[in-house]
């Protein structure tokens, strides 16, 4: 019987010995299952708060985008002022093209009746000059005819 009570004994320290290494190993499992839980809390808390910055950047994104698309209207307006103002200074630039055009045509035509009335001026000058010169010849010889017959 002795037998039975050394085995009966040997199987309770077996019992106990594996009831200590699964305690062991369920205490060993529960460490590494809290320092899982505390990773993934670690993770939840960062993953929040890249989801807050996201939610920020993309409403300074929106923001952005709207004050583009207002200016880019702004823009049109403007860009459709300055094509105005092109057209208005292509139409003076041909407006100045033609009245150009005008007063070198008006400017040989009276260039033309300048150069006449110049040469009628000179041809006139030069009557009056002679006129002048016969005139100033007759009356010398007057003198010299007055004087010669004393009197």
């Amino acid at each position: 019987m002795e037998i039975v009570y050394i085995s009966a004994l040997i199987v309770a320290l077996s019992i106990a010995a594996l009831t200590v290494y699964v305690i062991k190993t369920l205490k060993a499992a529960t460490g590494t299952m809290e320092r899982v839980s505390v990773t993934f809390e670690r993770f939840e808390n960062q993953m929040q708060g890249i989801t807050k910055e996201s939610e920020q950047l993309v409403q300074k994104t929106n923001i952005i985008a709207e004050d583009v698309h207002h200016k880019t209207e702004s823009l049109n307006g403007l860009f459709a002022s300055l094509k105005n103002v092109g057209d208005s200074l292509d139409s003076i630039n041909h407006s100045f093209r033609d009245m150009s055009e005008t007063v070198t045509r008006q400017s040989k035509q009276q260039s033309e009746q300048v150069a006449q009335a110049v040469q009628w001026g000179n041809a006139a000058i030069d009557l009056y000059a002679k006129w002048q010169t016969k005139k100033k010849e007759r009356e010398e010889q007057r003198k010299e005819n007055s004087y010669s017959t004393g009197g």
